[in-house]
């Protein structure tokens, strides 16, 4: 059985004139580009540490196969705001899972995109642990909310956002978290 214990968080972005190139300069400037990285859904493991990136690409090794929390949105639209999130919601008793969002956007700055995904997995876990909010209510009602519940241990994020080149060349943003063993 496979079940990460550790996990770190990285980011990038890349221009070129062909998306594929693109996508791949944006995974060397998050410095993952030499994994093989496999998607997998959005669970934080249980016991689950956050190390820094240099701690973890240590334990990697080129052409290795990666299980990662990606997003990426990419452009080739003159001057055109992507963003890439990734938001994480850790409950405070560490033993249950937790959750991991992936969201992707057109138009929203940095802060925007952020506070969605973290609000998203935010979210993700209240409804797991039973917590009752409105979910049309704020980001800061309902973070009030699930402050009083106290079933919270860390809720964070790790954004990338560009302006598409002015010339048209593709424009790729990615945010991932990496598992590890």
């Amino acid at each position: 059985m496979y079940v990460p214990t550790k996990l770190f968080f990285t980011k990038g972005h890349g221009i070129h004139r062909e998306k594929l190139t693109s996508f791949e300069l944006a995974l060397r400037d998050a410095r993952i580009a030499c994994y093989n990285l496999v998607r997998v859904s959005s669970i934080f493991p249980p016991n689950c540490k956050e190390i820094s990136i240099d701690e973890g690409l240590k334990q990697l090794q080129p052409g290795q196969i990666v299980h990662v929390v990606m997003s990426e949105s990419a452009t080739a639209e003159p001057n055109r705001l992507v963003a890439a999130s990734v938001g994480v919601a850790i409950p405070r008793d560490r033993s249950l899972f937790g959750y991991l969002s992936e969201h992707h956007a057109y138009g929203q700055t940095a802060k925007t995109a952020a506070d969605y995904a973290e609000d998203l997995a935010a979210e993700m876990l209240a409804t797991v642990l039973g917590v009752e909010f409105n979910p049309d209510s704020s980001w800061d009602e309902k973070r009030e909310i699930w402050k009083i519940a106290d079933v919270f241990y860390k809720t964070k994020e790790v954004t990338q956002t560009a302006v598409g080149h002015k010339d048209g060349l593709w424009t790729t943003v990615v945010a991932a978290a990496i598992l590890l063993a």
